[in-house]
């Protein structure tokens, strides 16, 4: 199949695609953190444990999939400590690893924050497209995903 589209055309797809996404993210955060108080990457990391068998992840693995740098993770996770999110847990079996893992605490926060999340992505994301676009969208976004390297 050849795809025809001049310059700007798909230079303007893709803007459109940016921008609806960050307008979407920026409604999404605002409404996590106003309800929760929770930061973005907060969010993420808390998602991504409630997800995750044992609810619990190196934190090294889980800094690269939060996409943040060691430092800039090392502050994410002293605060979620700090807020009785997340304990760190040393791994028995290798003392070079330590796991972060969710508190009872922060497992009720993640678990009423991802029932939120998926309201408001209904609301924001669902309704205007419709269920077959908001699938293809998603399907679309998963092959770039893999086409470029994510």
């Amino acid at each position: 199949m050849t795809l025809v589209a001049d310059d700007d055309e798909i230079v303007t797809w893709w803007g459109l695609v940016i921008e609806g996404y960050l307008a979407t993210q920026d409604k999404l955060m605002g409404e996590i953190a106003e309800r929760f108080g929770l930061a973005p990457a907060t969010f993420d990391i808390l998602l991504r444990l409630v997800r995750t068998p044992g609810h619990q992840m190196p934190m090294t693995r889980l800094a690269t999939e939060a996409a943040l740098s060691s430092g800039g993770f090392t502050k994410v996770a002293d605060r979620m400590v700090a807020a009785g999110l997340i304990r760190r847990a040393p791994n028995p079996r290798d003392r070079r690893v330590t796991y972060a893992c969710l508190t009872d605490h922060g497992r009720e926060v993640a678990d009423d924050a991802r029932r939120a999340c998926a309201e408001i992505l209904r609301r924001r994301v669902l309704e205007p497209l419709g269920p077959e676009a908001a699938e293809a969208l998603a399907e679309a976004m998963r092959t770039l995903r893999e086409v470029n390297g994510g």
